[in-house]
């Protein structure tokens, strides 16, 4: 997704079901299937006995796939307990482009129940879908070579910047090339994004801080030079105006509101992330 995933663009046109291509993992292996209800007598499901969640794989650590195939990380920790919270034993995954989550097109397709991926919340794309309380604050980041010479936007000069299509990052680099006097080089998603860095086809890449400082992690050549205040907060999506997706967005903020009270989500957040949250989400 900050987008957050960090995560100010999507597309504003209704994209029909038609297109949407879709690749499932998780409980089941078809999302759009019957509808079912909840057994308590919740809101309507796409599919019966699961939750089903779009989301843009990969982008660790807060959606990616484990050794195994499975769909593990922060975000699917919370989807799993909205899942606990509205009575469903299992969450299915829809992979698809982050483009039809933002822009609502998933759930006039029927294809999910709600969206993830460290997706920013911002004006434009409350056009488009409703967003779940704040569950997570990021901003964006700079990954460059630690050889490269590359300490902030300005040293990029004559060069190229990797930017992944849609994402709050490619505005905020778009935004900023002229004064700098960079271009950018869009991606489809992130670790096509950071390949582009390895590979040397761009100098640097820009994205959401919680990711991009994962991959620096585990790979000493690298280094986010530079994190960018940009004041981003993540959240879920979900279908604007439908009093049943309502129902479903309400049992995911009662879910984050009790993982904070419980210090689940704590827990969940040193796991994926190496320290406990500087600022803890507040669900009214």
């Amino acid at each position: 997704m900050s987008q957050v995933r960090s995560r100010l663009l999507g597309f504003a046109a209704v994209v029909s079901a038609a297109s949407l291509a879709l690749a499932a993992c998780g409980s089941s292996s078809d999302s759009g299937g019957s509808t079912g209800s909840n057994p308590s007598g919740g809101p309507q499901l796409v599919s019966s006995g699961t939750l089903t969640v779009c989301t843009h794989l990969s982008y660790k650590p807060f959606e990616f796939k484990d050794s195994s195939g499975n769909v593990i990380g922060f975000d699917m920790d919370l989807a799993q307990a909205a899942a606990k919270q509205l009575g469903q034993p299992n969450v299915t995954i829809v992979d698809i482009d982050f483009a039809s989550q933002t822009s609502g097109a998933v759930f006039a397709a029927k294809k999910c129940d709600m969206a993830m991926g460290a997706v920013t919340i911002n004006d434009k794309r409350k056009k488009s879908v409703a967003f779940s309380a704040p569950y997570f604050s990021a901003t964006q980041a700079l990954l460059a070579k630690k050889s490269g010479g590359i300490t902030d936007l300005s040293s990029l000069k004559g060069k190229k910047l990797g930017v992944q299509t849609d994402t709050t990052g490619q505005a905020y680099g778009d935004k900023n090339k002229d004064a700098n006097g960079y271009e950018t080089v869009v991606f489809d998603d992130l670790p096509t994004e950071i390949a582009g860095v390895q590979s040397g086809r761009v100098d640097a890449a820009i994205n959401d801080n919680g990711p991009l400082l994962d991959f620096a992690k585990t790979n000493p050549d690298f280094a986010v030079v530079k994190e960018f205040d940009t004041g981003e907060q993540y959240g879920f999506l979900f279908q604007k105006d439908d009093a049943n997706a309502a129902k479903i967005k309400d049992a995911f903020n009662a879910a984050l509101k009790k993982s904070i009270g419980d210090g689940s989500y704590k827990a969940s957040y040193k796991k994926w992330f190496g320290s406990e949250p500087a600022v803890m989400p507040t669900v009214p």
